[in-house]
């Protein structure tokens, strides 16, 4: 069978500053929507207790990660903080999207308005935020996995984020968990409709 003969995958997108709850939302479409399937993105930060190379992230050392930027390997990829990189493998969505499953990112913002822009109506780039930054900071703190100086630089750099929203598909305010499961499945479940 060729490969025309398949549809190709869709891509998702969620972007969002840290603490927004966009991971839970993923997780709640992962097992809600059939044919979706999780883009893992490289990181070059170190692991956090339980998570797993090739699950959770591929760890790449600062050297590995920078030789793939060199080789052109990521469709997207951002130095978040000084040597400590995000990025999406190219090889990886094609991959997917031939087996004509939808790719689902969870990505800073940078990254999915440039998956966004380089897949264009393929690809539906959902922006989640917190109703407040005020209940941010409080997210963060209960996370207890940042220090305060981590907390306040996370704080700054999702100000910085917000400045995004609008470039962005849809907007969902993450105020009340079960709400906002509902509406990203709705808006998910339409655009994947779409032919």
């Amino acid at each position: 069978m060729s490969s025309n003969s398949i549809d190709k995958g869709k891509l998702l997108i969620f972007s969002a500053p840290s603490g927004s709850g966009k991971t839970t939302l993923v997780k709640h479409l992962l097992k809600r929507i059939d044919g979706l399937v999780f883009s893992v993105s490289a990181t070059s930060r170190p692991a956090r207790k339980g998570e797993i190379d090739g699950r959770d992230y591929y760890f790449l050392s600062v050297e590995a990660f920078k030789e793939k930027i060199q080789h052109q390997e990521f469709l997207e990829w951002e130095e978040v903080y000084p040597d400590v990189f995000y990025g999406t493998l190219y090889a990886q969505v094609a991959q997917k999207r031939a087996q004509g499953l939808h790719v689902i990112f969870d990505v800073d913002v940078v990254g999915g308005l440039n998956i966004k822009k380089y897949y264009g109506k393929d690809a539906l780039a959902i922006f989640v935020q917190a109703p407040s930054m005020e209940i941010l900071a409080e997210r963060l703190k209960q996370r207890g996995s940042d220090d305060a100086q981590s907390i306040q630089k996370r704080l700054e750099k999702a100000q910085w984020e917000m400045n995004f929203a609008p470039q962005f598909d849809h907007i969902i305010v993450n105020d009340s968990l079960e709400k906002a499961q509902q509406l990203i499945e709705t808006k998910v479940k339409a655009f994947l409709s779409e032919h």
